[in-house]
């Protein structure tokens, strides 16, 4: 309905201009009036702006034309984007910026003289032929620089439907390289992606009641409804964000392809003959390059070759050239199926491919398209354009999948078993999309998935261990105690050898990498590392490693009672900030009440007393503390001039959502610890130690996260006199700091 209701569009705005251009006086010959870009493919969304050029021959006068065209159409309330260009002056323009040109493939008559637009139309299009080998390079240099700032629309969170990667401008720069005569791009493909990204636009301007191309998450679910989609599992409108998602990829990946083929074009020899000349350059058996695109040889024969598929990926990727199209969808179609379990040389074949590093991407993405995949990993349909449920994450399910594997393919020489490494990469999601935990959901289909692809019983059980406990450094490194025995237990329970946690390691820096640059700091990195390490050195002597001393800090000879000594300390991305102060109950609150104030982001915190004074250091991301501001802010907090219980007072998360508040019994054996998960925001951590300080708890370390919107922070809780809290008193102090970041 909507290219109806864009057609209707478009005829009411011709007329409206139109009307006019006649109630103006326009003349009939020597001015036309045109109408370029969207409106000139006549594409109008609810809210689009009339882009509209008067072009006239440059012997013609056009008086008050000029100006008195524009008032009808703003008075009738058109969004107008107008230029008044004499022909030659339009050429000039189109030789200047090559968005103009671009732009005037679209010419559309509209009024006045028929004859001046169909020579506009036609200079045009031989002009942008004449110079398209000069211009495509500064054409696809400027697409390259909009995809890395606006990021590729089949992945983003929040994707913008025609400035991202694979969006409807791509979709214009593709007509365009098609006008060039030197490429092709698969019109029927094009045509229908384009469509339904021109479609979802219409409705996304409706939704939002104004002129907007970016689709925030809330209008997922009206989007399917809109597009008569029946929702499937998962999140809700994921019918939608499929469809949309989809429809992006498939255009990112003919634009990819075609300046794929456009760079071959240009680099083509200078002989026609030579040119024409077909040349195959072999790669592997039944598989080689022509033209920078792996295709099959003469000899192959795909329906008594199983590994075919497999080696013409691997080429591909390893080569760093794309696997053409038309070849993966006659493997898919004809190639032997392989058998159960895979032979050696398949596995061999699909390690590499998962190894072979960036140029992995582009040969998945087409194995994908063309359905190929499904023939090889019939699971992936699972996880297939599926958004992540946090907003740290950049990209969809699948592609951080792949992401994952080519950061895994970075660290395969600092491990044992690299094989092991990328195929764990492949699957450590694979059991998201349910309402399972995805880790617990992943290891069974893991197992299964290992099995089929011929890994031997102690590879598959590493496997799936691999997938079941993925998460689990990252987690307990920023979220416990590193210097608790218990912490080390855990993980060295859950991960038993030594060639599995080395393992674990690479794969939870690959995952993290692939997620976001928030993800893997310098900060979260030395958390898990250090961790890594004090477990390695546990299962290697069956001994934790010793925890650091925290008692040898000194202090002040000139420090009084009712003072504070700060000492900052830069680091390679934020801050370590050591306090010093006389020991009482509530000074950790005071500290955290300091820090939020000038909101700085707080990572972890540990505190010991040492004789009548209490000491704690801080891991804060930021590099610009002061040290002389932070003592101000806690002068006027101690002194009360500045009350943070004002400042900080619970309020209603956006989200909804009650905070969660647990004691964590397993966690520790020498304190009692609590985790705190509630929304992100200033003061969480001053109104947890502030309840705690309320019923005389002792803190003995703060261990801060934030995943997304979410705070995931953990307490370690002492009674002043030491040791674990009883259960009642651990009971007074979840309900506490629960009261504490609920709303009243």
């Amino acid at each position: 309905m909507t290219a109806a209701e864009r057609a209707q569009r478009t005829t009411d705005a011709d007329a409206l201009c139109s009307s006019a251009f006649d109630t103006c006086g326009g003349p009939d010959v020597g001015v036309a009036l045109v109408a370029v870009g969207g409106y000139g493919r006549a594409e109008l969304a609810p809210y689009s702006d009339l882009d509209v050029v008067l072009v006239h021959d440059e012997d013609v006068e056009l008086g008050a034309l000029a100006e008195q065209l524009w008032y009808p159409l703003w008075d009738s309330g058109a969004r107008l984007d107008h230029s008044v260009r004499s022909l030659p002056e339009m050429l000039a323009a189109a030789d200047a910026d090559h968005r103009v040109a671009s732009g005037l493939l679209d010419v559309r008559h509209v009024a006045g003289d028929p004859n001046l637009t169909l020579r506009l139309r036609t200079t045009m299009l031989a002009h942008w032929r004449r110079g398209a080998r000069e211009r495509l390079p500064e054409i696809h240099a400027a697409s390259q620089s909009r995809h890395r700032l606006m990021g590729e629309l089949a992945h983003l969170s929040v994707p913008d439907l025609k400035e991202a990667e694979g969006g409807l401008r791509d979709a214009t720069t593709l007509r365009g390289l098609v006008a060039t005569w030197l490429v092709d791009v698969p019109h029927t493909e094009l045509e229908h992606s384009r469509q339904v990204l021109l479609d979802v636009r219409d409705l996304v301007h409706g939704i939002a009641g104004r002129a907007t191309d970016r689709v925030s998450p809330e209008m997922w679910p009206d989007l399917a409804a809109a597009l008569g989609l029946a929702d499937v599992p998962g999140p809700e409108g994921r019918a939608a964000q499929v469809l949309v998602r989809e429809a992006g990829r498939r255009i990112t990946h003919l634009t990819r392809l075609a300046w794929r083929r456009v760079d071959g074009v240009l680099s083509a020899p200078a002989s026609p003959t030579q040119a024409r000349r077909p040349v195959l350059e072999p790669l592997a058996p039944g598989v080689a390059l022509s033209k920078g695109e792996v295709v099959l040889d003469r000899a192959a024969d795909p329906a008594r070759d199983p590994l075919l598929l497999l080696r013409a990926a691997t080429a591909a990727a390893e080569n760093g050239v794309a696997l053409a199209p038309p070849t993966a969808a006659r493997l898919a179609r004809e190639c032997a199926p392989l058998p159960d379990p895979w032979p050696e040389e398949a596995r061999r074949l699909l390690v590499r491919l998962l190894a072979s590093g960036r140029g992995l991407l582009e040969v998945w993405e087409t194995l994908e398209e063309t359905g190929a995949l499904g023939t090889l990993l019939p699971e992936w349909e699972r996880v297939r354009m599926l958004p992540h449920a946090s907003v740290i994450h950049r990209f969809t399910v699948d592609r951080h999948v792949v992401e994952t594997c080519i950061e895994a393919s970075a660290l395969i020489r600092s491990v044992a078993r690299p094989d092991v490494l990328v195929v764990a990469a492949l699957l450590h999601d694979i059991g998201k999309g349910g309402l399972t935990e995805h880790s617990v959901a992943g290891e069974p289909i893991a197992r299964a998935v290992a099995t089929r692809m011929g890994f031997d019983a102690e590879e598959v059980d590493l496997v799936a261990l691999l997938v079941r406990w993925h998460l689990l450094l990252a987690e307990t490194a920023t979220t416990r105690d590193p210097d608790d025995p218990a912490t080390v237990e855990l993980v060295t329970s859950r991960v038993p050898s030594t060639e599995a946690l080395s393992l674990l390691s690479a794969l939870t820096e690959a995952d993290a990498r692939a997620t976001s640059p928030k993800a893997w700091t310098s900060w979260r990195a030395g958390l898990v590392v250090d961790l890594a390490r004090r477990a390695h050195a546990a299962l290697d002597s069956g001994v934790a490693l010793p925890p650091i001393v925290t008692d040898d800090v000194p202090v002040p000879a000139a420090l009084r009672s009712d003072s504070v000594a700060i000492e900052v300390e830069r680091l390679e991305d934020g801050s370590r900030v050591t306090t010093i102060a006389h020991d009482r109950v509530g000074l950790l609150a005071d500290f955290a009440a300091m820090f939020a104030l000038q909101r700085v982001p707080v990572r972890a915190a540990r505190v010991w007393a040492q004789g009548d004074h209490g000491v704690s250091v801080w891991e804060v991301a930021s590099d610009e503390v002061d040290a002389a501001i932070l003592r101000t802010k806690y002068d006027a907090i101690v002194g009360g001039r500045l009350d943070p219980g004002t400042r900080f007072a619970a309020a209603a998360p956006a989200d909804g959502l009650a905070p969660s508040v647990v004691v964590r019994p397993e966690a520790s054996e020498q304190a009692t610890v609590l985790e705190v998960r509630a929304a992100d925001r200033p003061g969480v951590v001053y109104l947890v130690c502030a309840a705690l300080a309320g019923l005389d708890v002792a803190v003995r370390s703060a261990h801060v996260d934030t995943l997304g919107p979410q705070a995931v922070d953990v307490f370690y809780l002492q009674e002043p006199s030491a040791g674990a809290l009883s259960e009642t008193r651990a009971a007074q102090a979840a309900h506490a700091v629960r009261a504490a970041l609920t709303a009243s």
